[in-house]
């Protein structure tokens, strides 16, 4: 059996699962507790916990398919651990791809980890890289909200700005690697190719037509959903091209 997922590695993520689970529900008793005593009316909880869960849908497709994204490297049950506690597609990928890379396997988490050592290493760089801002927000924060809060005072324009380049910095970076990827000619997924681009593109149009049918038709309900429906509907695309594309054509890749 694969070491990624045999029964030990199963067994620990059922275990993250259930620690999770036990967590959300103490919570949300205590919560309901609190609001009886609050004199907050049943109909306006039940309300709340309704429309919280529906909230969490879109962030959980957008998990669901980072989980599958990872997979092909990893197996799925090292992304349903770490995602299960804290993560996202934007972290969690970057950081499998660069410990890889740093191992010396060219081709990133496109191609399924044999070695248990390399597969440690990046289960190692993953979560230290999640456990860092829970020690270092609680430390740290005060200090850069009181920097930031002095840069902004004088320009408020500055906040947004730096935000948006903050964001702007982080999509420019996978944009880059969709369009110009480095690798080798030898390993498939390795390098920018038809496939990433079209992903690229497609990811993006949908994005747009989405985001116009949520503002013409009013449906506030969209925006959320609009990011994870782009990523998994490029997924989607990428497996037909596969499929309906000569191979010397979906996976020609460049920059090699």
């Amino acid at each position: 059996m694969d070491f990624k997922t045999d029964k030990t590695m199963v067994a620990l993520a059922l275990i993250v699962v259930a620690f999770v689970t036990a967590q959300a529900v103490f919570f949300l008793v205590r919560a309901i507790r609190r609001g009886k005593e609050l004199g907050i009316d049943k109909a306006t909880i039940k309300s709340t916990m309704v429309s919280s869960g529906l909230f969490t849908i879109a962030p959980a497709i957008g998990i669901v398919a980072t989980v599958l994204t990872l997979s092909a490297g990893l197996g799925y049950v090292l992304p349903w651990i770490r995602l299960t506690v804290i993560g996202n597609i934007s972290y969690e990928v970057t950081a499998a791809t660069n410990a890889v890379e740093a191992s010396g396997l060219m081709g990133g988490i496109s191609n399924p980890i044999t070695d248990p050592e390399v597969f440690g290493t990046v289960t190692w760089v993953m979560t230290l890289g999640s456990i860092m801002p829970l020690i270092l927000i609680p430390i740290m924060l005060k200090k850069v909200q009181k920097g930031i809060g002095k840069a902004t005072s004088k320009d408020s324009k500055w906040s947004s700005v730096m935000s948006a380049a903050a964001f702007i910095g982080l999509i420019a970076a996978f944009v880059a690697r969709a369009i110009a990827g480095s690798g080798k000619p030898d390993i498939n997924g390795d390098g920018a190719g038809v496939l990433s681009l079209a992903a690229l593109l497609f990811s993006v149009v949908l994005m747009l037509i989405l985001q116009k049918i949520a503002t013409v038709k009013n449906w506030k309900w969209l925006d959320s959903f609009a990011m994870p429906f782009s990523m998994i509907g490029a997924m989607a695309l990428v497996m037909l091209l596969t499929q309906v594309l000569p191979s010397d054509i979906a996976f020609l890749e460049w920059r090699g």
